[in-house]
């Protein structure tokens, strides 16, 4: 049975939902139930016997359930109010927060997030941070991690993903286009590190046109995995997004696919793309340890709901030879 109450609020969220590589959504989207919920660029958390999954949208859309099949989405947006430095940062910035990522590190709750304007780099990776994540919590403003500048920078501070290494350390990896995936150390604080410098750990193609975006670390046994989306979302039936991945043992790379190549030089091991039956691409993914499951989520463009962006969560296995497979 198709469930209602969720929306109004979900669509008119997601309408102006665009990150660099996209192009403007559908003007209307379907009704979907809520087991399937209009989400882009979704992260998750887990508290309390909660599931809390976060997403593009005004001031960053809210979503829980207790067994992530049924979702209630939060009419309250985390953010309501925006600090002055964002708007000094990307001026063209009103309120539509794209590509949140959050952590637990030092009991606290952290979410790095996206502000930009379409098709520039002129872009700012801002952090918050709470005690809980309840729909009453206080998200506190930490400040900007990184920013990027149209003609002064040759990488867009998007897409920030927050990663603790097995020392203990926090980093963040961002970026999209131009010259792909960066990563940078972060001190106890969750601010960039004194004196650290940003590395670009991932491209799609050398040169002009390198579709790659949306990174996310996750750690497996000796392994770091390096999940990046390549191609194009938001073209309806014509989507190409996809995700592939690489791994090393050492957080800073370089990190490698199946085959031994680079992913700094284009390497990448397919992941997830559109079937063409079921989405006709899928990509901007998150992986996840819940409950004794390694999880990967990330959005598709479902072909049974006209091309709406709807959440994919799957079951990760590993193989014996320790790549992911869903």
């Amino acid at each position: 049975m198709i469930k209602t109450k969720i929306v109004l609020f979900v669509c008119s969220s997601l309408i102006l939902s665009t990150l660099f590589a996209q192009e403007r959504p559908p003007r209307r989207m379907p009704e979907v139930p809520t087991s399937t919920p209009l989400v882009h660029d979704p992260v998750m958390a887990y508290e309390d016997g909660i599931y809390h999954l976060y997403s593009t949208g005004r001031g960053i859309q809210h979503a829980t359930s207790v067994d992530m099949n049924e979702w209630e989405i939060s009419r309250k947006p985390v953010m309501q109010n925006f600090p002055e430095w964002i708007y000094d940062s990307v001026p063209r910035f009103r309120d539509h927060v794209w590509a949140p990522d959050i952590i637990r590190y030092k009991d606290r709750w952290w979410i790095a997030y996206s502000c930009s304007s379409f098709g520039k780099n002129t872009s700012a990776i801002g952090l918050i941070s709470s005690t809980d994540l309840s729909d009453a919590a206080e998200w506190q403003d930490q400040g900007p991690l990184v920013c990027s500048r149209q003609g002064r920078d040759n990488w867009n501070a998007i897409d920030p993903n927050l990663i603790i290494d097995h020392k203990g350390n926090p980093w963040l990896s961002f970026g999209s286009f131009w010259d792909g995936i960066r990563l940078v150390r972060l001190d106890s604080t969750m601010h960039v590190a004194a004196g650290a410098e940003q590395r670009t750990i991932a491209r799609h193609r050398l040169g002009h046109d390198n579709a790659i975006e949306a990174p996310f670390i996750f750690r497996h046994e000796d392994y770091y995995y390096l999940f990046v989306s390549w191609d194009y979302c938001c073209r309806g039936a014509e989507s190409t997004y996809k995700v592939v991945v690489g791994r090393s043992k050492d957080i800073e790379g370089p990190y490698l696919d199946k085959e031994g190549k680079d992913m700094a030089q284009g390497g990448g091991t397919l992941v997830i793309e559109g079937d063409k039956q079921e989405f006709n691409a899928a990509g901007h993914c998150a992986v996840y340890h819940f409950n004794s499951q390694d999880r990967f989520i990330c959005h598709g463009y479902s072909i049974r709901y006209g091309d709406a962006s709807i959440l994919i969560n799957k079951p990760i296995t590993w193989t014996d030879q320790g790549w992911p497979t869903l």
